[in-house]
């Protein structure tokens, strides 16, 4: 294995992943009653295109696209239409959403399988990986086709597929490289043929040794990577990988590269391959706060409650419910939010989990400058939205932060800074000309 690479900054937060890294994947059966989110990906929820009462099938569309950033979403079962309305969501406050009432999951295959990919113009394979509803399944939740997409100005070179899953306790990335890597390595080259490229590799950190290991017996390209968090980001990732930075305000196509996750990739073989529209994802849940933590392939429309109950349900006092993982997940009020597209993880925290902190004054020490990823002065921005100056906030890059998490993380003094700087992002966006507020 050739010597790990990484990039500037970051930080190495305990990683809690012997949790569940040695728990196969279950695969859970339907809830009776599914949610299904039609604000799964990132842009413009899903249009409906069903109404109470209908009946629908497994794989049938249900939302329809409803702009160039947006994707069709479809039924995880065979089942009666009971409502459609406006419920809470892991990932935003609330979202509009299909309930279906669960008859069976038989059945299913929507499109026409196709099972030699080359034989199929790269248009093609674009256009059934958007009928599928496929997006981004590391967290962003982008729809997978714009980022196959390029304007013709942008020359790609390069694949990357994201097998780093940094956040600390989430291992379903792990898991799947695991135990089915021929559909992440098919849906790899389905995406390098989409694209065109021939240069495709897959970076995975080093404390995933079992993974690399098996993916390069199997001829995989491996970049073996330091273990650092927010590795994972795309711009991080590309930087550790092929040594190319993103400019501000950039794109990874701005320097020939497409990044996408093993789950995306995955979830691409079986849409192309078996003409299956993206409906089920592989989740972890996890933390002191459940019996048996694991991983579990899950269709989307499932209640959190009910992937706690797998995990053998809660153990002890939770002080801390969360969608994703604990650096840039959602904290919940409630267990009863569905499984979406992008759902990572599902944590459980007890008390001695969760690090509870009494915000004092900045110290200047520096140390959310040291582990910027992006480099820029997280204590600046913050204290610049924090008395409402806008306009320093913005001029110091508040907008380039990706809010991962490490400024937060390292600072001594407990300082909100993640908040503050979201908190300038909107400000600044609401001042549209750039103007001052």
């Amino acid at each position: 294995m050739t010597k790990p690479s990484t990039f500037r900054g970051g930080t190495h937060p305990p990683g809690h992943k012997d949790l569940s890294s040695g728990s196969p994947i279950v695969r859970l059966p339907a809830p009776e009653v599914v949610t299904v989110p039609l604000c799964q990906h990132l842009g413009a929820p899903s249009k409906p295109v069903v109404t109470k009462g209908d009946r629908v099938v497994r794989g049938q569309e249900i939302g329809a696209q409803n702009g160039f950033i947006s994707l069709p979403t479809h039924s995880p079962v065979n089942g009666t239409v009971k409502d459609i309305k406006d419920l809470p969501m892991p990932h935003r406050r609330s979202g509009p959403a299909v309930v279906i009432e669960t008859e069976s999951e038989d059945g299913g295959c929507v499109f026409e399988p196709w099972s030699d990919h080359a034989s199929h113009s790269p248009a093609e394979i674009i256009d059934r990986i958007k009928q599928a509803g496929v997006c981004g399944m590391g967290g962003a939740s982008f729809p997978t086709y714009v980022k196959l997409s390029p304007p013709p100005d942008k020359t790609i070179d390069t694949l990357i597929i994201n097998g780093v899953e940094c956040e600390p306790y989430l291992t379903a990335d792990h898991r799947l490289m695991l135990e089915n890597p021929s559909d992440m390595i098919l849906g790899m080259e389905m995406l390098a043929y989409a694209l065109g490229v021939e240069r495709c590799m897959i970076g995975i950190e080093v404390n995933k040794p079992d993974a690399i290991e098996l993916l390069e017996s199997m001829g995989v390209s491996v970049v073996p990577l330091k273990v650092s968090y927010p590795q994972g980001a795309e711009k991080q990732l590309i930087d550790a990988t092929v040594g190319r930075e993103v400019p501000a305000g950039g794109l990874p196509m701005d320097v020939g590269v497409v990044v996408q996750n093993v789950g995306t990739a995955a979830a691409v073989a079986c849409a192309v391959r078996d003409g299956m529209p993206s409906m089920r994802r592989i989740v972890t849940v996890t933390g002191l706060g459940v019996a048996s933590p694991g991983n579990f392939e899950a269709c989307v429309g499932t209640p959190f409650s009910d992937l706690i109950e797998a995990a053998g349900g809660y153990s002890g006092d939770v002080e801390r419910l969360i969608s994703g993982g604990p650096m840039m997940g959602m904290a919940l009020f409630t267990d009863g939010v569905p499984v979406t597209k992008g759902t990572s993880g599902v944590l459980a925290l007890e008390p001695g989990e969760v690090r509870e902190v009494s915000e004092g004054p900045c110290i200047r020490c520096g140390k959310c400058v040291d582990v910027c990823p992006i480099r820029l002065t997280p204590s600046i921005i913050a204290t610049a939205a924090e008395y409402e100056r806008w306009t320093i906030a913005r001029d110091f890059g508040a907008l380039n932060c990706m809010a991962c998490g490490t400024c937060s993380y390292v600072c001594p003094s407990g300082r909100y800074l993640v908040h503050y700087i979201k908190r300038a992002q909107d400000a600044i966006r609401a001042m549209g000309t750039g103007k001052e507020a």
